[in-house]
């Protein structure tokens, strides 16, 4: 396996960070952050190539109604957005 030397700048508080997780793996910090990269980049396997991505984002401001653009009239007959 080839190796490529890399320097990162990271945040202080990244750093302390990735030197917690490196000392609770008892690992050195540049394997850890290997692993992590690795793990975070990981290839797409031939299975989900052409399928959908999973968006991280997807859903974060969800607001857990189930009434949607289908009852938009209704929505602001009742006065949505009026306050």
């Amino acid at each position: 396996m080839e190796v490529m030397s890399l320097t990162v700048h990271l945040p202080d508080e990244l750093a302390d960070r990735l030197a917690a997780e490196a000392a609770r793996r008892g690992a050195g910090v540049d394997e850890t952050a290997a692993e992590l990269l690795s793990a975070a980049l990981e290839p797409p396997s031939s299975d989900t190539a052409a399928g959908p991505r999973r968006l991280a984002f997807a859903a974060i401001g969800a607001s857990g109604s189930t009434r949607g653009a289908a009852q938009a009239d209704e929505l602001l007959a009742e006065g949505f957005g009026r306050d």
